[in-house]
């Protein structure tokens, strides 16, 4: 065992992606880290209901739309990891087995902030084992994102040890799931009649696609800044990735306004009146500032213009659009999220409002933000210990 892991720093530690700056940066992602899960013992200890601004008739708020960002993320930096080692020798294979670590990072980070979001987690572990539900969304959703998780922590390693055929195979069994699991997340939403503003055939589909802006936004992004902790110049093969990230980007983009658009005026021309309702609080009500400044403006159309004008050949501007798109899949995660349950049941009876009122509390999003700090962290001990990993591409 000891020769192994001589064998494992000696391979793949990086020591000058550890400077200063990097561990002053990674210090402050623990602290963030530390303060989420403060917050979410804070909750186990005092109660859901007392440290959350969950209400009966809004039980999933910001934790469940960080979740599913994250977990969507995954997906997609595991589906362009493996496409790309598929089809090895292409110019997204200087990404990929960061990518396959951007994945893992994502994927334990939604179980970091979903672990402080239920009441009882390790009920979840154990009667998800002993009495599965094979009817239920949310049975499939877990179990297949666990079975991901697996596939790709055996996929790493068999990357560390250079063992790339076996790391393939894991590689497409961790794709398939984590699809899987993807359009499962989409299908807890989609099959909620009582739900109008979800209820409806298009969020499995629309979670892939937004699995792919993720997850090449993530792609551009974390290559981009591992440059730049580094002080190197980026290699053309590296740019060249980036620029095929880009790529996909700008069309998923396009992708995602289009559907985005046509999901909005599906609920004005014979939708529910719910879901109509519901559709309005995004578009002039308590939830415009956050659809129309945060997943249009910033999400979508910023972005599409960057990349457009720079004609996906600027880094930084990639970098930069990258950054605002998953701002605005982030707050499009929210909108979802919300706009879903904002809307009373009973709407119309007496007494009661046009929209339910939610503001995530302190607890909340000290949660999130330990999510996000596993993340940054995560990126950061990823580039220092498995760094000449990343560079190492020529091999698939």
């Amino acid at each position: 065992m000891a020769k192994a892991k001589e064998f494992f720093i000696t391979a793949t530690a990086e020591p000058e992606a550890a400077t200063s700056g990097t561990n002053v940066l990674a210090a402050i992602f623990g602290l963030l880290v530390i303060a989420g899960i403060a917050a979410g013992a804070y909750a186990f200890f005092v109660g859901h209901d007392v440290a959350y601004n969950n209400i009966r008739e809004m039980p999933w708020g910001l934790l469940i739309s960080t979740y599913a960002f994250l977990a969507i993320t995954s997906t997609g930096l595991c589906l362009l990891a493996t496409i790309s080692h598929i089809f090895g020798g292409n110019r997204l294979a200087p990404l990929a087995n960061r990518m396959v670590w951007l994945s893992l990072v994502c994927i334990i980070s939604a179980f970091f902030v979903i672990g402080m979001e239920i009441e009882n987690p390790w009920r979840m572990a154990i009667y998800n084992v002993i009495s599965p539900d094979l009817t239920s969304n949310i049975w499939w959703m877990g179990t297949l994102y666990g079975l991901a998780v697996g596939f790709m922590i055996v996929e790493f390693w068999l990357i560390l040890t250079k063992k790339y055929k076996a790391a393939l195979a894991l590689g497409v069994l961790g794709a398939l799931t984590e699809v899987g699991a993807n359009t499962c997340l989409g299908g807890v939403f989609a099959t909620l009649p009582s739900r109008p503003y979800w209820y409806g055939a298009q969020l499995p589909v629309y979670f892939l696609a937004c699995a792919f802006l993720s997850g090449a936004a993530a792609a551009v992004i974390f290559t981009h800044y591992s440059c730049i902790i580094r002080r190197k110049r980026m290699d053309s093969s590296v740019s060249d990735g980036i620029q095929s990230a880009g790529k996909v980007l700008l069309l998923m983009l396009v992708l995602v306004s289009v559907a985005t658009f046509w999901n909005m005026v599906s609920y004005f021309v014979g939708g529910s009146t719910a879901g109509r309702t519901a559709a309005e609080a995004l578009l002039s009500g308590p939830l415009a500032t956050n659809f129309w400044v945060f997943e249009v403006a910033i999400g979508l159309v910023a972005p599409i213009l960057l990349l457009a004008l720079t004609r996906v050949r600027s880094i930084g501007a990639m970098s930069s659009a990258a950054l605002m798109a998953l701002v605005g899949m982030f707050f499009a995660r929210y909108d979802m999220v919300v706009a879903g349950q904002i809307v009373p049941r009973f709407s119309g009876v007496s007494g009661l409002p046009t929209y339910f009122h939610y503001v995530p509390s302190s607890a909340e999003m000290l949660v999130v933000l330990g999510g996000l700090g596993l993340c940054g962290l995560a990126f950061l001990m990823g580039e220092r210990f498995f760094g000449r990993v990343f560079t190492a591409h020529g091999e698939h």
